[in-house]
């Protein structure tokens, strides 16, 4: 994975899934076996990207995927793909997450074992070697920052469904309906995505303290006394807003058209209003709380930080995936409610 996006997921310069399917059984890179005659009838399809448009001639057997996201949602719908990145950030000691460990399981694919996929480093850049040697069908790339010349090389190897949207920005939403078209399985991603959109409302409504909570997500760097906020664009508030709170006004007011971060001044901190304030703090919350620019923060002061200690549980929301989401709802939605119900005092 891109240097540029992992410094994102570490700092600003940038609902495991119960879902069970017919595909228990699926071999690696394979679509279950029930589907596949509904789905060859669906060919060709043609997926719509920013480098233009992938058509796919026939159903898939060999999938492989880069970046994050992208393998979850090929495992939501049941597929074992034959190669995925490695997760180095975030990760586990198998190279992977927990929620993508349990799907795997499911699968009877686990790390290891002779179904699993082909693990490559993505960390200084796209692993072509590793994926040209799997023989892929098709690549799945909607979440990523495939550069053009990226893409373009990628094509010579399979067909590419590219970046739906730039930068990391395309929601998992969006990602899974794009796997799922890809596959021929559009009715399975459909239910994968409702399911996962049910388990955010269950959330919501869990807490009605967050319709009435306003939020800001970001970075804060202690070292540097660095202040970075995630715009619209990343999965950061769109996490958030999905559960029923509203961005506080201050970062659309400030964002730049297409960008997802920002840099803030850190003496502008007392600028920052909103009743929550999410940050990731895997040094530690003592840090923050003790800088005392950060501390003028108005989320900070009124009990409203949010500071989530996990790069797993990190990772989850910043680049959220039908599998990671779940699992995100039962790892922090708590410490939302209760920096929510702390602020407000309601």
């Amino acid at each position: 994975m891109k240097i540029t996006r992992r410094t994102g997921l570490l700092a600003a310069a940038s609902a495991a899934l119960a879902l069970t399917l017919s595909a228990c059984g699926a071999t690696s890179g394979q679509a279950p076996a029930d589907s596949s005659t509904a789905a060859d009838a669906a060919f060709p399809v043609t997926i719509e990207h920013i480098y233009g448009s992938t058509e796919i001639t026939k159903k898939p057997e060999r999938v492989a995927t880069v970046s994050w996201v992208n393998a979850d949602a090929v495992l939501a719908l049941g597929v074992v793909p034959v190669g995925m990145a490695e997760d180095t950030w975030g990760n586990n000691e198998q190279g992977s997450t927990d929620w993508k460990d349990a799907k795997l399981a499911e699968l009877g694919a686990s790390i290891g074992t002779e179904k699993a996929p082909k693990q490559y480093s993505e960390a200084d850049s796209v692993n072509f070697t590793a994926i040209a040697e799997l023989e892929p069908d098709v690549i799945m790339a909607g979440y990523s920052g495939l550069t053009q010349d990226e893409y373009d090389k990628l094509s010579k190897i399979a067909p590419v469904v590219g970046p739906l949207a730039a930068n990391y920005t395309a929601g998992w939403q969006e990602v899974t309906t794009a796997v799922g078209k890809a596959l021929g399985m559009d009715d399975e991603a459909a239910k994968v995505v409702a399911d996962v959109e049910g388990k955010i409302t269950a959330a919501a409504e869990a807490n009605p303290v967050f319709k009435d909570t306003t939020f800001i997500a970001g970075d804060l760097n202690v070292a540097d006394s660095v202040i970075s906020l995630y715009a619209t664009g990343d999965s950061r508030p769109r996490f958030l807003t999905a559960l029923g709170m509203t961005q506080a006004p201050i970062v659309d007011e400030n964002a730049k058209e297409g960008e997802f971060f920002m840099t803030w001044a850190a003496e502008r901190a007392n600028e920052l209003d909103s009743d929550i304030f999410f940050t990731s703090a895997t040094a530690g919350v003592d840090a923050i709380m003790a800088n005392k620019l950060f501390a003028q923060i108005p989320a900070i002061s009124k009990g409203g930080l949010v500071a989530v200690t996990s790069d797993m549980e990190t990772l989850a929301i910043s680049a959220a995936s039908p599998l990671s989401v779940p699992y995100a709802l039962d790892k922090v939605v708590p410490a939302f409610a209760a920096g929510a119900e702390a602020s407000t005092g309601k």
